[in-house]
């Protein structure tokens, strides 16, 4: 039988990230695996901004060394060993599967169907679908449950 060792899973504060995560603690314990809770900071959604405010990119920053802490703290209690965490900058759609993968040697990757952004994934498609196109590992992708209408 074929058990994963290095597991990945994309978050992005979002409810069906949060079920991603959850999905990927299970398997971790399962598989005795590994697993590096991942979060990339999109600087294409505030560069712009950024230029008139470094308010904006020091919440973003905040924000994900919060949500981070929280998922590690987490796995951590629910009883896996090996948790670490990855904060990136750059299109997660891209990051996730050619860059945080491949330097963490993963063999699975796990994130959410639909995330934060609706606007993005209306006009250029959804990071789930770049990710599971990318990746050269097998991904898993986590819908919402029934009651997250």
């Amino acid at each position: 039988m074929f058990e994963y060792n290095r597991i990945v899973c994309a978050v992005d504060g979002s409810k069906t990230s949060a079920h991603a995560f959850q999905k990927a603690v299970e398997i971790a314990k399962r598989n005795e695996a590994a697993l590096l809770i991942a979060h990339v900071v999109d600087t294409r959604s505030f560069a712009t901004v950024e230029a008139y405010d470094r308010v904006v990119a020091e919440r973003a920053d905040s924000y994900a060394s919060d949500l981070l802490e929280d998922y590690e703290k987490q796995a951590t209690s629910s009883g896996l060993n090996e948790v670490s965490t990855s904060i990136t900058y750059g299109s997660p759609k891209l990051k996730i599967a050619k860059e945080v993968a491949p330097k963490f040697h993963a063999d699975l990757i796990i994130c959410g169907a639909t995330g934060l952004n609706a606007l993005e994934r209306f006009f250029i498609g959804s990071v789930s679908e770049h990710i599971t196109r990318y990746a050269t590992c097998d991904v898993l992708v986590v819908r919402k449950q029934q009651d997250e209408s």
